[in-house]
């Protein structure tokens, strides 16, 4: 149930805010929040992360639809104990499917948050992946510690 959560919330909230953007903004449109810091920026993403592979549509939602299929194959495998591994898939799912329901409907990712340390802007569908990823990982980590295989083994000579 938990995976099934974090991504509808995931979805929906992504919904939201991109909607909420299109109405009140237009493409190329900014507004400072804190300036120099943080401002919402409106940008249609043809491309992947940071604008990369522009006008590949296709190979994003391939992309998108398996990792949404390993997702709900997942869901089924993953203990319910697991309940951090179990909201990153989550969280992945929601994002992937967010940016999917983009690139099928418009053809491109709107993204909105824009951060002035760096010259990318991104959308909350992105946010829930990486930090889905993030948690995916200190799940995999905890559990290799654990299981006492914090460290690669290095076979002696």
């Amino acid at each position: 149930m938990l995976v099934w959560l974090a991504i509808i919330g995931a979805w929906g909230i992504d919904r939201v805010l991109k909607v909420l953007v299109q109405i009140n903004f237009m493409p190329g449109e900014t507004v400072k929040v804190i300036p120099k810091v943080f401002h919402l920026t409106y940008v249609l993403n043809p491309g992947a992360a940071f604008g990369l592979m522009a006008g590949r549509t296709w190979i994003f939602v391939v992309t998108a639809v398996l990792v949404l299929g390993g997702v709900i194959y997942g869901q089924f495998r993953i203990p319910r104990e697991e309940w951090i591994t179990r909201l990153a898939i989550g969280m992945i799912g929601g994002g992937a499917m967010g940016n999917l329901y983009d690139r099928l409907t418009i053809g491109r990712v709107v993204d909105y948050l824009d951060f002035q340390i760096w010259p990318y802007v991104f959308n909350f569908a992105d946010s829930m992946i990486v930090i889905g990823v993030g948690l995916l990982m200190l799940a995999i980590y905890r559990e290799e510690k654990a299981q006492g295989k914090s460290s690669p083994e290095v076979p002696e000579k």
